[in-house]
């Protein structure tokens, strides 16, 4: 019977696909609606904040998780930290919708004020003293946090995940495709680790961003806005506490630390988005690099025939870039994870 919680995978990816068109019509009708910084004089024409109906269908998918669990297979094993997740992701998520709504044209939330309000969504995971205190160190062995893992740890990953996974974005499709990257790794990781259920709920996540890649991937009829970011970024970290597979995570998240080293030698102010032409191609915009996307945009137009670059040449070689570390990743932490 177990095989009927992978219902909920398909119910996200279902629900997602069939209520995002209505969102991006009812979008539009409202004038919800941003600009496509990557094309030529950037057109004000599609539709915002997408991720909404990408954390409904997840959040719908994980609850149908929980009810086959309790009225079919009779079990409430892990259902205590399946609710704090949703709670987290939906805290992480508010925070993301409302940073949408002030834009980022006019400088959006504070950064001070965002990192104090996705504190709060940490708050779930601390109270039930999610993961393991536990910390194994190089050199020193084990050594037992205590209080201070649910209580500076946690807050440290919710914070760290949620708000660095909006660095690397703004492209046709990458958001979506990062996330459907790193969660799958991971989900696979927690597989293999005897944590299925973790698996189960981030494949639910998983489908419902398959679903909303098929609008947004190039050329793309809506944008995700910071309440995807927000809520997958979170997501990762809750894989990584819950999973007690922190150092995984960390390393499959390496493109977003170099993303973060990049942004802040911008001060956090300067975008990824490419210098338009009038073909829609690509140039780099400043001398220095100020994200990974720019540095994409240099190598393809060093390695390209035609020196032409496009938006999704960008999001194809940055995918590239995770795919290799998250190979790289499975292969270096191999024997903890398929226990060889």
């Amino acid at each position: 019977m177990e095989y009927l919680l992978l219902a909920s995978i398909l119910l996200s990816f279902l629900i997602t696909l069939f209520f995002l068109p209505a969102w991006i019509k009812k979008a539009i009708k409202i004038g919800l609606i941003w600009e496509n910084m990557n094309k030529y004089n950037h057109p004000k024409n599609i539709a915002g904040s997408g991720g909404l109906i990408v954390v409904f269908g997840f959040v719908l998918g994980a609850l149908s998780y929980i009810a086959v669990k309790t009225f079919i297979l009779r079990t409430d094993i892990t259902t205590v930290e399946i609710f704090a997740l949703l709670v987290t992701i939906l805290m992480a998520g508010l925070v993301g919708l409302i940073d949408d709504f002030l834009g980022w044209r006019h400088g959006g939330m504070s950064a001070k004020l965002r990192i104090f309000l996705i504190f709060f969504a940490a708050i779930p995971l601390m109270v039930i003293n999610a993961g393991e205190s536990l910390i194994s160190f190089p050199f020193i062995g084990q050594f037992n946090l205590g209080l201070i893992y649910p209580l500076v740890f946690i807050p440290i990953g919710i914070i760290g995940a949620s708000t660095t996974f909006n660095f690397l974005a703004g492209y046709n499709g990458l958001e979506a495709s990062q996330g459907i990257l790193i969660l799958s790794a991971l989900a696979t990781v927690t597989w293999f680790t005897n944590n299925r259920w973790l698996s189960l709920i981030a494949f639910c996540m998983v489908a419902s961003l398959f679903a909303f890649y098929l609008f947004n991937k190039y050329p793309a009829k809506v944008l995700p806005g910071d309440i995807l970011t927000y809520s997958v970024g979170a997501l990762i970290a809750i894989m990584a506490i819950l999973g007690n597979i922190e150092r995984i995570a960390i390393f499959f998240f390496i493109p977003y630390i170099l993303e973060t080293g990049l942004k802040l030698r911008g001060r956090l102010k300067i975008q990824s988005f490419g210098k338009v032409n009038a073909d829609d191609s690509l140039d780099v915009p400043f001398k220095k690099f100020y994200g990974l996307e720019h540095i994409a945009i240099y190598i393809l137009k060093k390695i390209k025939i035609n020196g032409k670059v496009y938006e999704k040449d960008v999001v194809f070689l940055l995918n590239t870039f995770q795919v290799a570390i998250i190979i790289a990743g499975l292969i270096i932490f191999r024997n903890s994870i398929f226990k060889i």
